[in-house]
């Protein structure tokens, strides 16, 4: 899966333009990453949201057990890979049928966030268990939204195109050739919204997160990692 969001919509994690001005690296414009992805899978669809995004997902290659699927309702447009373990209390908990999948269930989760302020976009991501990452875009506030579960089961990337699109995918290696340097894998177990206005460690939203220099060897020019999490390891190897 794949999405793209123009400057206009989100701007660029600092980290991932340092990591790209640190090494400079040929770069690709988003909507040469659109086409260089649908022509690298016959099947995909691509969807065209206004004139600053385009969301992208096929059905080719993937797994049995970490589907991929595409939604949208009222303006609200959802990429989703994996699967939720817990979707049938989840279903109960936001009042939908027992045909639900993961898409419709995040919609619902999303839209009770947007309509019942404040509340946090934490509790959303906090009450999902299994092996996935979403791409939500709502249309009508302009609001982004992407998660990834706990432990990584579902891998996801984002980086910067050479026209300063924010690219999510799936796919390291696709972008790689759009991005350069300016590519870091999602951490894992953390959420990003425009609405709260950054990366946010869902278990622990209070605790920062920083972005370390990759070596120049590796794919990604930045690793993201909470805090948190970098000082058990500090502890853990002490």
């Amino acid at each position: 899966m794949l999405g793209v969001f123009s400057s206009s919509i989100v701007s660029p994690p600092d980290e991932l333009v340092a990591a790209g001005c640190r090494t400079p690296s040929p770069k690709m414009t988003a909507a040469t990453l659109v086409s260089r992805f649908s022509d690298a899978h016959a099947s995909s669809v691509t969807m065209q949201v206004g004139d600053r995004v385009q969301l992208v997902y096929t059905h080719q290659n993937e797994s049995l057990l970490k589907p991929r699927a595409f939604g949208v309702k009222d303006e609200i447009f959802c990429l989703f890979e994996g699967a939720l373990d817990n979707l049938g209390s989840l279903r109960q908990l936001y009042g939908l049928t027992k045909t639900a999948n993961e898409t419709t269930l995040l919609i619902e989760a999303y839209r009770a966030l947007r309509d019942r302020a404040p509340y946090p976009p934490n509790h959303v991501v906090a009450h999902l268990s299994g092996s996935f990452a979403f791409i939500v875009f709502d249309k009508s506030t302009s609001t982004l939204f992407v998660a990834s579960d706990q432990y990584g089961k579902v891998l996801l990337y984002w980086g910067i195109t050479a026209d300063g699109y924010l690219a999510f995918a799936d796919d390291a290696e696709l972008l790689k050739g759009a991005c350069g340097k300016s590519l870091a894998s999602f951490p894992q177990g953390c959420f990003y919204s425009t609405s709260v206005g950054g990366l946010r460690c869902y278990r622990n939203p209070k605790s920062k997160i920083t972005a370390v220099p990759a070596r120049e060897e590796e794919i990604c020019g930045a690793t993201f990692q909470v805090k948190l999490y970098l000082q058990l390891m500090i502890l853990f190897n002490e």
